[in-house]
């Protein structure tokens, strides 16, 4: 009976359908609490409470008897609620709380009077429209600011002056226009200002940025990289901007600098980026460049030149990239590739060539090649000689070119291959593409596409799964291989005939 007692006591605290736990919440061994669909804070809840978690509900108004009595209480989370204001000295004597976030609600201000232990604000998704100093006096401990999404339209000095612990600072998707400097965040390593409306940045902001590591203004207006950057800096994201011109004496004392991202925007080439002697990946999709970029640096690992107006490729441009093992040039005007041209390149796995005007698959590519995309060109054939080095080869696309026949003996030579895209190509299915199908099922490649376009009594059929197509052809190839052995002594071990697999290719394994 003792026994008994004690297990029921142990599940109600635990289960949280117990009389300390409020209605519309679960309570997990009364330190955590969680509610859904409230229309207040409700009473009752366990004074030991660590964590409370409430949102999806109608809370308008946050006052001081809702948090009253919750000593204990590290962190308070208010989601998705149509709370609009928070009564004065609401979490003041809240000393234990650490992480106060109040995600899409309706504030138009920061609460006031935020306990001095607070270490994690955030207000994303608000209708907040200014910051002033006073909201975040005493808060020398606070680490991670986050006011995304709400209608901020500037940023000074005077708006954050005792944030002397800062680390992060996120105000992505508001209206700012202007900042300001010197920022005094001597601890700051994450800032972002993304999809805002910046056209100009000082350049005293940085000066007291002497940590920052991470640093993005992507989806802003500007026409420049900033001047002054901090020499901690190791990511820099400008994507989505206003850039044509790229001064890289500006930025070559970034020795630090491993991450730079420049899609979307109007440069028309990168010359100097080679003074950023540590950079690993340099993105540069969605611009108008009309060839690669030169010199670039020795340790680069990801180079995206994707949807640009690069019509060749020629081994110069990569001669001392040997650590490079991502290469985009998908959606250029590529029709001359080099034979050799990435040969240097001794550890690319991963090379996109989609939407490009190749007529043949480039030759003598790197043999660590694991993916090769090659849709969307004009390719006609598929040789032995442009595929017998990539014994790494595990995923190649060729969908939407012109190949109407498979080279069996060029699929041979890709022992890893598991996954083929030969859709959108107009296939001439004679009974000698039986030969690839063989080769495929023997291997378990998994195969997408591969529908007829020819002869006309086979259109629209699959020869890599049409049971039609191997009743036809299997007579054709019973001839052939009893032609074969009449020639030589025939031997019991050997088929008479070559057996197809009748099962259906029905799984489409995307990887694009």
């Amino acid at each position: 009976m003792h026994l008994l007692c004690t297990l029921l006591l142990w599940l109600t605290l635990n289960s949280g359908l117990g009389a300390h736990c409020p209605g519309r919440c679960s309570c997990d061994s009364l330190q955590s609490v969680q509610c859904y669909r409230l229309l207040e804070v409700p009473s009752g809840i366990p004074s030991t409470t660590k964590r409370l978690y409430i949102s999806h509900s109608r809370i308008q108004h946050l006052q001081l008897s809702n948090v009253t009595g919750l000593s204990a209480l590290e962190d308070f989370i208010l989601l998705a609620s149509g709370t609009e204001s928070v009564e004065n000295d609401t979490f003041k004597t809240l000393s234990t709380l650490r992480t106060l976030e109040l995600w899409k609600n309706k504030l138009r201000r920061i609460p006031n009077a935020l306990p001095a232990n607070l270490e994690v604000l955030k207000l994303n998704d608000n209708l907040i429209c200014a910051l002033h100093g006073s909201y975040f006096e005493g808060l020398k401990k606070l680490k991670v600011l986050e006011l995304k999404n709400n209608l901020i339209s500037s940023l000074s000095p005077s708006m954050l002056p005792t944030l002397i612990s800062l680390q992060s600072l996120m105000v992505d998707g508001n209206n700012i226009e202007s900042i300001a400097g010197p920022l005094s965040l001597p601890h700051l390593k994450y800032m972002s200002m993304e999809n805002n409306k910046l056209q100009l940045i000082p350049g005293n902001v940085f000066t007291s940025l002497q940590n920052l590591q991470f640093l993005s203004f992507s989806g802003n207006f500007l026409t420049k990289i900033p001047i002054n950057l901090p020499k901690s800096l190791l990511s820099l994201k400008m994507e989505r901007n206003q850039l044509r011109v790229i001064r890289f004496r500006d930025v070559r004392h970034l020795e630090n600098l491993s991450h730079l991202y420049l899609s979307g925007n109007f440069l028309s080439s990168i010359d100097g980026v080679q003074l950023l002697t540590n950079l690993t990946v340099l993105e540069v999709s969605q611009n108008q460049l009309q060839m690669l970029p030169p010199r670039l640096p020795a340790r680069l690992q990801k180079l995206d030149c994707s949807s640009n107006f690069i019509q060749k490729v020629t081994a110069p441009e990569f001669q001392d990239l040997r650590d490079l093992k991502h290469l985009f040039l998908d959606n250029n005007f590529v029709s001359l590739f080099e034979a050799g041209a990435l040969q240097r390149c001794s550890q690319l796995s991963n090379l996109a060539l989609e939407q490009n005007l190749l007529l043949s698959i480039p030759l003598r590519l790197p043999k660590t090649l694991a993916r090769l995309d090659l849709k969307g060109n004009a390719i006609q054939d598929m040789a032995e000689r442009e595929l017998r080095d990539l014994k790494l080869l595990q995923v190649l696309n060729l969908r939407n070119n012109k190949l109407s026949a498979l080279d069996f003996k060029a699929l041979e030579g890709l022992p890893r291959l598991r996954h083929l895209y030969l859709d959108g190509n107009p296939w001439n299915c004679t009974c000698s593409l039986l030969r690839a199908r063989e080769v495929l099922k023997a291997k378990g490649t998994d195969v997408n596409g591969g529908q007829c376009a020819a002869p006309a009594e086979r259109q629209g059929e699959s020869w890599m799964s049409s049971k039609k197509i191997v009743r036809q052809c299997e007579h054709h190839l019973h001839q052939n291989e009893n032609n074969k052995e009449t020639k030589k002594k025939p031997k019991l071990e050997e088929s008479s005939s070559i057996r197809l697999s009748m099962d259906d290719d029905d799984d489409d394994y995307e990887i694009d």
